[in-house]
């Protein structure tokens, strides 16, 4: 019955993966992450994540594998699928790019999970058996999906609702592996308390070791002099600490503002003492921010 948690099952079995639909959706999954990773409007949201992560790539090597035809034929379509899909991502940005061809730096630390699809592709295939085994051939998927979800917990505490998207995924699509891939009840009912486990101990990870962003806002100069006669504050209180340190050079001291950022957003920042007042419009993004002087 489709009302089974089959739906998967039924679907993967009706696609007939020829070599040329592979390369036809490599080369398109690679412009389509090409154009994404390049578009402004989607930095730090989810869409760009998968030409970062490996969350969806692991959904698509999946899929190849379920539409094989056996262990050596899984372990070379899922190869030169992502031989072919993340050259085509650099090459797709290479024309818009300052750095040209120099992109490519970036290309080797794919390359090398390309490899691993080998192993990965053939091993993978014997999840298909619907047996114990088989849960423990697709452990490992589960477990790497389990650390993207941590990861992407600790953004989303950081940056609500950025990443929302991306949260959902990979814990959606725990259960979902388990309960499409495997039909024999106690494997699968094994895989869905192993699910739980994963989730429980990413979100609370996740929550535990939230994502912080520590940097020096200001040094004091002649142009915007401060010590620590002057007090710091944000606005709201609520993006993180904020206060004023002497910091080493090497030879000489100065005294800086220094915040650690514990959620994105916008704010201001007042710097003040007895005679003066500064006030600063504030910007904070994942690992970067905008600051302005507003008023004195």
């Amino acid at each position: 019955m489709l009302t089974d948690l089959h739906v998967g099952q039924y679907f993967t079995n009706m696609i007939k993966l020829s070599w040329k639909k592979l390369i036809i959706f490599a080369i398109i999954i690679g412009i389509y992450t090409g154009i994404v990773a390049m578009l402004p409007f989607l930095k730090d949201t989810s869409f760009q994540d998968i030409s970062i992560s490996f969350e969806r790539w692991i959904l698509i090597g999946l899929l190849i594998i379920l539409n094989s035809e056996s262990p050596k034929d899984s372990a070379l379509k899922c190869f030169i699928f992502f031989l072919i899909s993340q050259p085509i991502v650099y090459l797709v940005q290479i024309p818009f790019s300052s750095m040209g061809f120099k992109l490519f730096v970036y290309y080797k630390y794919w390359f090398i999970w390309t490899i691993l699809t080998l192993p990965m592709g053939y091993i993978g295939y014997y999840i298909k058996k619907d047996n114990f085994l088989s849960l423990l051939v697709l452990l490992p998927m589960l477990i790497f999906d389990g650390t993207h979800l941590y990861y992407f917990v600790t953004k989303l505490i950081y940056a609500f609702p950025r990443y929302l998207y991306s949260t959902l995924f990979c814990l959606i699509a725990l259960f979902v592996y388990v309960n499409y891939i495997f039909k024999n009840k106690k494997v699968r009912l094994l895989g869905n308390i192993i699910c739980i486990i994963i989730c429980i101990t990413a979100i609370t990870l996740g929550y535990k070791y939230r994502h912080t962003y520590n940097v020096i806002l200001k040094f004091s100069s002649e142009e915007l002099y401060f010590d620590d006669t002057y007090d710091v504050s944000f606005s709201d209180d609520q993006y993180g600490p904020v206060d004023i340190e002497l910091y080493d050079l090497g030879d000489e001291k100065v005294y800086i503002i220094n915040a650690t950022f514990i959620k994105s957003g916008k704010t201001t920042m007042i710097l003040k003492n007895d005679q003066h007042q500064y006030t600063f419009d504030l910007i904070i993004y994942d690992n970067t921010y905008e600051l302005k002087l507003l008023e004195k």
